[in-house]
């Protein structure tokens, strides 16, 4: 039969573990009968501090057709780092990507290896159509940031867009051959291309637990996924230097002609403290882009890997 992974990241989500293995083994066991698919699961614990991992060592397997499979990380190294282990680990001709939280509603599956066989795309994707308990700041943080995003990069980005979605193999193996240590995984998806089906759906709340996410960690996400596909940024400094120099000159010339036509007026020392502030902050700002984006080649060039697996079920 041909074998569908699920590839789930977590991060101290014992609470809702047990509930996703009920309702997500329950769809399994229903594709398999229905589609004839096998499933493994395939959890990757980020260095949770709670019994995650106890849990995943005392899983089994929601039936025939089923079964698990996790690796550990030794400490936690984020979600895309999490993402690359699960992607990395997965067997199936179908991969599908999953949070544990429940906020993917696992019930859409099987409509979406449905449209896949249908329609004969490589993926099928999921959005939300609203943010309904979202809190409002965040909401518009998000939509700014996609706003933002899109304005820069030339890679597609869909407001809205989740991690959920199924993949055929030549999708998964595709962003696995992208090798850069700076991950941002929504732009990847688009950079490497294929069909892909959206499918939308209303948001739906975490079953238990709480959000991982702090917007510390939201802004530097986003600015990562900012500075990984897009060279805007680069080129925004750039051009601010070029107009400071236009006006730069423009204003000299406006002193020289000043100087020969009425003399030498008694300068006032506020307008000079504020071209001062004006340049030394844009130059710093300058030099801030370029720190950024020389951080991440620092990064890169050092080699170091994304992760380092304590154990899996493997052994």
């Amino acid at each position: 039969m041909p074998l569908m992974s699920i590839v789930v990241p977590c991060y101290n989500e014992e609470a809702v573990l047990a509930a996703f293995l009920e309702e997500c083994g329950r769809v399994a066991l229903d594709m398999h009968v229905a589609q004839g698919l096998d499933f493994e699961f395939v959890f990757v614990d980020d260095g949770s501090k709670d019994g995650t991992l106890a849990a995943l060592r005392q899983a089994r397997p929601a039936g025939e057709g089923c079964r698990i499979r996790w690796v550990s990380f030794s400490r936690n190294f984020g979600k895309e780092a999490a993402i690359y282990a699960g992607l990395a680990a997965a067997h199936g001709d179908y991969v599908a990507l999953m949070d544990a939280d429940l906020q993917d509603p696992p019930a859409l599956l099987p409509e979406m290896y449905d449209r896949m066989q249908t329609i004969g795309c490589d993926c099928v994707a999921t959005r939300r159509s609203n943010r309904k308990g979202e809190a409002p700041l965040r909401s518009a943080l998000s939509r700014a940031f996609y706003h933002i995003i899109n304005a820069f990069s030339d890679v597609e980005f869909v407001s809205g867009e989740r991690d959920y979605r199924l993949m055929r193999r030549p999708v998964v193996d595709a962003i696995l051959a992208l090798g850069e240590r700076n991950r941002f995984t929504k732009g990847f998806y688009g950079w490497v291309g294929f069909d892909t089906e959206w499918i939308s759906y209303e948001n739906v709340e975490r079953r238990a637990g709480d959000t991982k996410w702090s917007m510390a960690g939201l802004f530097r996400y986003a600015l990562n996924g900012i500075m990984g596909f897009s060279t805007t940024p680069l080129q925004v400094a750039s051009l601010g230097s070029l107009v400071l120099f236009a006006t730069l000159i423009v204003a000299v010339a406006f002193i020289v002609v000043r100087y020969v036509m009425f003399g030498d007026p008694v300068a006032g020392w506020a307008s000079t403290a504020c071209i001062i502030l004006f340049v030394g902050s844009l130059q710093l700002f300058c030099l801030g882009v370029l720190g950024q984006y020389l951080a991440k080649t620092y990064l890169e060039a050092k080699g170091r890997p994304l992760y380092i697996v304590k154990e899996t079920s493997d052994e």
